[in-house]
């Protein structure tokens, strides 16, 4: 039972054991020590009937100190009375009936070392920590503490010297420590036990703050079975650490500095006096002390007008401060140096400003506050009065908080005035034709007022210089100026008895048309621009208009080089020139009346006549023209060419202003005539031999005519007929006719492809002989009578004969007819 009891306990105790493996078979291991009991465990061999374990020391091998037998079913057992600390070999055999080996094993074995004494000391280190001290044990390797509480078992750690920590414990609690030796063989046993008692947790803060820049509140949860706490506060940088006893859960330190950093740490005490664990050090900083020299001064930034707002740093102050600057008008900023603006502002406000500092304990007192009156707003309503003579007085209403004012008076052409008043208008000199621009600054401490209200005023335009009045058309007048300032639009006005002509136009030059002829006007120009209007008082300037037109214009042809042209004219005072322009060139007649003759009109000519009035103040519109003609010239010489016996071709050369002719040949024995637009004319019925008058009629486009009379035409003679040809004696050829008359020669002619022969008559004969006519052609015989300058009628007819040959001579003369000259 003893052996089965420490069986229990080791197998319990979980002791890692040795192993030896035996020669047969058997095979052994340690299963625990203690410093006096070994325990083996072998393998089961076939057909042991007991197993024997013999002891003796590792340093005697032969020294057998004791042996113990075991019953074959037994596989577990215990060797008892060894000596603490002492390396043992143990052989184990199994035996059979006989007691002979079967198997055999060996192993070496140190027990464990001698029991410890009881634990020296237990000293809390912190609420959960106990720090032991103990003797320590010769052949121990390590240690290991068993701790129990009230419930029993707790735990054991497992340390390697003195002192030792053992860790994890429970606050303000009591314990029982005992403490064993270790070695390889395993472990000694427990010493007697010590009661120790854990310390208080330490104090958990819960909230800490600075409610003013001098004091610091700090709070932590109750600890339980804590009857007192004691506090410890400690300023960064200083050497001082004071400490404040309490049995609340909170506390309140006062008398600090504004601004600094302050670590405080706290423990509690339990009933038995003892001190607790030391909690954490906590860091709080005070509130910053108050913003000193708050000063305040307009800046601008770009057009945005602010508040810059400045105050002295403290240079003590632990961390960094948050600086917030707040305006009764609800305006605010931020810095973090010594300087902040607020922004935007306007004019005429009245600003109590206050500084406040801020760190992460949270703010300071605000700074004194500061009254500050920002610029003067602009003035409004500013109106101008405009006098008479050339002053301009401008008007405003004042503005509240504004010391002075100052007028900016800036004209056209860059020119500037300034005024400086305390009051409430300016007086300058302004001038006609300038553009004013007008604006009031306000002025106090803070500065000068933003630009306002600009008022704009235009003085009227100056009157034009330089006007000249012309008249460019009989019913227009040309107006022309020097352009005046401030012009932007002139309005000129012409006015007469019964008529006002406007013309507007932004040039300086104007023309006004369709005015009434032969009359005065008053002209003026009048400048004006869209802001100021009008300058109706310049002066006027008088100018004539040309003479009226003459109407009903009439004429008069007296005979053909002269016409009389009489009009209507309904003018003051005039001259009236009578022009006659035409291809003849121009004609012109002058007079005061109404009535005047134009002579010495070329004939042929067209003229478109007209009459234009003068007076001093121009000339006047020609009336209207009326056309001319003058008679046709005739044409300057004429020719008749007879064409044939019975009709003659009649031409002229050109006749100025002829547009038809009439030709006219004339004689006792009848007449001819055409009426054509051409210079020629072919005219029949003419009778051969016969004198006759030549007359013409030349006609205008108006039917004018010029009866025109030439050298008379005598037509020529009359071809001769019954032309025959009659064989001669050997190669001659006799040629008869039947003439018209004695007085005239004839000529015959006889032409054949290879010659040609010519006989003349004299006057009186009527036959004509050729000889050495070649038999075998055909001839051409013409007979043509001669006229008095001995040239020939070239249009008798011919006559085709055939001359046959009788042997070498001329045979028949055979007729083949009979044709007109080619």
């Amino acid at each position: 039972m003893g052996a089965m009891k420490w069986l229990v306990i080791f197998v319990l105790m979980g002791i890692c054991s040795q192993a030896a493996v035996a020669t047969g078979g058997i095979e052994v291991t340690v299963f625990s020590a203690t410093s006096k009991t070994m325990v083996l465990r072998w393998t089961r061999v076939s057909g042991a009937s007991s197993y024997k374990i013999t002891v003796a020391p590792s340093a005697s091998p032969n020294n057998h100190i004791s042996y113990v037998t075991f019953g074959p079913n037994t596989v577990m057992g215990s060797v008892n009375s060894l000596s603490p600390n002492i390396m043992y070999k143990f052989t184990i055999e199994a035996l059979d009936n006989s007691q002979v080996a079967l198997s055999t094993a060996v192993l070496d074995s140190t027990t464990a070392p001698e029991r410890m004494d009881p634990i020296q000391t237990v000293k809390p280190k912190d609420s959960t920590t106990f720090i032991v001290e103990f003797n320590l044990k010769t052949g121990a390797t390590s240690y290991t503490v068993r701790v129990e509480n009230a419930n029993g078992f707790f735990r054991e750690d497992t340390v390697s010297s003195s002192p030792a920590e053992i860790k994890s414990l429970t606050p303000y609690t009591e314990y029982t420590l005992s403490i064993m030796a270790v070695n390889s063989g395993g472990r000694s046993q427990p010493s007697s036990p010590v009661m120790a008692k854990t310390v208080l947790p330490p104090p958990q803060f819960s909230a800490t703050s600075s409610p003013s820049n001098d004091s610091i509140i700090v709070s932590w949860d109750p600890v339980a079975y804590a009857v007192q706490y004691t506090l410890s506060i400690y300023k960064l940088g200083s050497n001082t650490t004071t400490k404040h006893n309490t049995t609340n859960t909170n506390l309140t330190f006062t008398g600090l500095d504004a601004g600094s950093l302050y670590h405080v740490k706290s423990y509690a005490w339990d009933p038995e006096g003892r001190k607790g664990d030391r909690s954490l050090c906590i860091n709080q900083t005070t509130r910053p002390p108050m913003p000193s020299s708050v000063t305040v001064s307009m800046v601008m930034n770009n057009t945005v007008a602010g508040l810059s707002v400045s105050w002295e740093l403290d240079q003590g102050v632990y961390g960094s401060i948050n600086y917030h600057v707040m305006s009764d008008q609800n305006l605010t900023c931020n810095s973090t140096s010594r300087s902040c603006t607020l922004s935007p502002v306007g004019c005429g406000e009245v600003h109590k400003v206050q500084v406040t500092a801020c760190n992460e304990a949270g703010p300071s007192y605000p700074s004194s506050p500061v009254v500050f009156v920002t610029y003067p707003c602009p003035p409004q309503s500013l109106a101008l009065v405009e006098s008479p003579e050339g002053n301009c007085t401008l008007t405003w209403d004042t503005v509240p908080h504004a010391d002075s004012y100052s007028a900016f008076i800036k004209r056209g052409d860059g020119s500037e005035e300034t005024c400086n008043t305390t009051g409430s208008n300016c007086t300058y000199h302004c001038e006609c034709g300038y553009t004013y621009l007008m604006y009031v600054y306000a002025f106090n401490l803070a500065g000068s007022s933003p630009q306002g209200q600009v008022l704009n005023h235009t003085t009227l335009p100056c009157c034009p210089e330089g006007v000249s009045v012309s008249l460019v058309s009989t019913d227009t007048l040309e107006i022309k100026w020097m352009a005046s300032r401030g012009a932007e639009l002139y309005e000129t006005r012409a006015v007469d008895g019964s008529q006002l002509i406007l013309c507007n136009d932004t040039a300086p030059v104007c023309a006004l048309s369709d005015l009434n002829c032969d009359s005065p006007y008053s002209v003026v120009v009048i400048p004006c621009n869209d802001i100021s209007g009008c300058n109706r008082a310049c002066p006027a300037h008088t100018k004539d208009t040309a003479p009226c037109m003459p109407t009903n214009l009439m004429l008069n042809p007296k005979n053909s080089s002269c016409v009389s042209v009489s009009w209507t004219a309904n003018n003051r005072a005039a001259t009236y020139t009578v022009s006659a322009t035409g291809d003849g060139g121009e004609h012109n007649c002058t007079t005061s009346g109404n009535t005047c003759d134009i002579t010495d009109l070329p004939c042929g000519s067209t003229y478109e006549v007209s009459v234009t009035a003068t007076s001093a103040a121009g000339q006047s519109l020609p009336s209207f023209w009326d056309s001319l003609e003058t008679e046709p010239c005739c044409p300057v010489s004429l020719t008749v060419d007879q064409v044939t016996q019975a009709m003659t071709n009649v031409s002229w050369s050109p006749a100025k202003g002829a547009h038809s002719f009439i030709t006219s040949l004339t004689s006792s024995r009848g007449h001819a005539r055409c009426h054509t637009k051409d210079s020629h004319c072919l005219m029949g019925c003419i009778t051969c031999g016969t004198n006759y008058t030549v007359t013409m009629e030349a006609f205008s486009h108006s039917g004018r005519r010029s009866n025109c009379t030439y050298q008379g035409f005598s037509s020529s003679a009359c071809c001769p007929s019954g032309v025959r040809l009659y064989r001669l004696h050997g190669n001659s050829l006799r040629v008869y006719w039947r003439g018209a008359g004695s007085s005239h020669s004839y000529i015959t002619e006889m032409r054949a492809s290879s010659n040609n022969h010519t006989c003349t008559a004299s006057p009186g004969e009527n036959s004509c002989d050729v000889s050495n006519v070649q038999c075998g052609d055909v001839y051409n015989v013409v007979v043509s009578p001669l006229t008095p300058d001995g040239s020939k009628v070239l249009f008798c007819p011919q006559r085709l004969y055939s001359v046959t040959c009788a042997g070498n001579e001329v045979g028949t003369v055979i007729f083949r007819g009979k044709r007109s000259v080619d």
